[in-house]
């Protein structure tokens, strides 16, 4: 059972004030709340370490994949492919940051691996810095939490400046257009890379340029000259460049390979983020105790869970009941996209029977911990919950 901690000042005033208006929720229940999940000392370590062995497991069953060429059955584009082995290969092409959703942790309950968001994770502002005020603005110390993630991410960008001292430290940040979350997101990566000594910009996706042969531009708004970055982290997922833009796939292995631009996340993070990689995690750790059986088709005699490959935000997840019946589900825009199923686990719940899945951000190491709270199956409605460590 979760046990919760309801603090009596709300974070919104201090939300509202930095212009995060996005996270106080519409008519339903605020998006951020004034409970925190009150977590042991030994669950917050045991979070650390599920999600450094994952990560070091998920490293080896990328180089399988890599290596029996299951692209196709990942539901990798074919135009993302040579930029995936490149990038893969090259150890300045670093891993920014991703986040771990896991089950479990709490009261004795095993933790289980739920999926990985490897290349566009967000849920940064909410976890840095909302999580962390939510405790000082009520009193309390806001070092009793699993929270280290923004100077995490600023050593982390050190550490790619430093792989790549045969570039400019010059970094141009983009979004898509029209979602005030995913700037917020960016906004906080920004301000790490400042940190670490980048030059930073911001354009959104559409506003930026790109040429074959000499990388990633912005073009200056008041003489229309164009400025070269060195380094692109794009808030855009890698399979919708693969799928809806083919031409831009290869116009970008073409800047990678020239050494024209490091792009994070690098492309080898699609591997991850497909949710194939649950069932080649399974077949290369059968029944680890971290692991769910993930297979391809319905898990015969145990109630299970179908995922479409790159699902975001529970949309198109089904739980199925031990003959195959759906018992419930979301829908989604994905519904074309193939499918594995994952055993099925119970989230922890509170005393209102709200499922809460624990969510681990990685930056070169696990560096923090938040919950999202809704239903048995998570969609984009679920709340964000912090934590301290009693």
């Amino acid at each position: 059972m979760i046990n919760l901690k309801n603090l009596s000042e709300h974070p919104d005033k201090a939300l509202q004030k930095v212009g995060w208006n996005w996270m106080l929720g519409t008519d339903t229940a605020p998006y951020v709340t004034n409970d925190v999940v009150v977590v042991k000392e030994e669950e917050a370590n045991q979070y650390y370490q599920a999600a450094t062995t994952l990560y070091d497991m998920l490293v080896e069953a990328g180089q399988y994949a890599i290596d029996h060429e299951m692209f196709k059955e990942m539901g990798i584009p074919e135009s993302l492919v040579e930029m995936i082995k490149l990038s893969w290969e090259d150890d300045r092409q670093v891993h920014l940051y991703g986040r771990f959703d896991l089950a479990g942790g709490i009261d004795g309950d095993p933790i289980k691996f739920i999926e990985f968001n490897a290349d566009t994770a967000t849920c940064i502002p909410e976890s840095a810095v909302v999580q962390w005020a939510h405790l000082r603005i009520n009193g309390l110390d806001e070092s009793k939490q699993f929270n280290t993630l923004y100077e995490t991410l600023v050593a982390q960008f050190l550490y790619i400046k430093r792989a790549n001292n045969d570039l400019t430290p010059s970094i141009l940040f983009s979004a898509m257009r029209g979602y005030p979350e995913d700037d917020t997101n960016v906004a906080i990566l920004k301000e790490a890379a400042k940190e670490a000594g980048f030059d930073v910009d911001f354009a959104y996706v559409d506003e930026v340029e790109f040429s074959n042969g000499e990388g990633v531009f912005k073009q200056d708004s008041e003489n229309g000259t164009f400025i070269r970055f060195d380094f692109w982290f794009k808030l855009l997922p890698w399979e919708y460049v693969g799928y809806d833009e083919p031409e831009l796939a290869n116009i970008l292995t073409e800047i990678v390979k020239n050494r024209k631009a490091v792009i994070l996340n690098p492309a080898y993070t699609l591997l991850f983020q497909s949710k194939y990689i649950l069932k080649v995690l399974w077949d290369l750790y059968p029944y680890h105790p971290l692991l769910l059986q993930t297979e391809r088709y319905v898990i015969p005699h145990k109630k299970s869970v179908s995922k479409v490959l790159f699902g975001r935000e529970g949309a198109n997840v089904a739980i199925l009941e031990k003959g195959g019946e759906v018992s419930e589900k979301v829908d989604g825009e994905y519904a074309e996209q193939s499918k594995i199923y994952q055993e099925y686990v119970e989230f922890p719940v509170d005393e209102s029977g709200r499922s809460y899945q624990a969510g681990v951000f990685y930056a070169g190491e696990p560096c923090a911990l938040g919950f999202r709270r809704g239903g048995k199956i998570l969609d984009n409605t679920a709340q964000f919950v912090g934590h301290v460590i009693d």
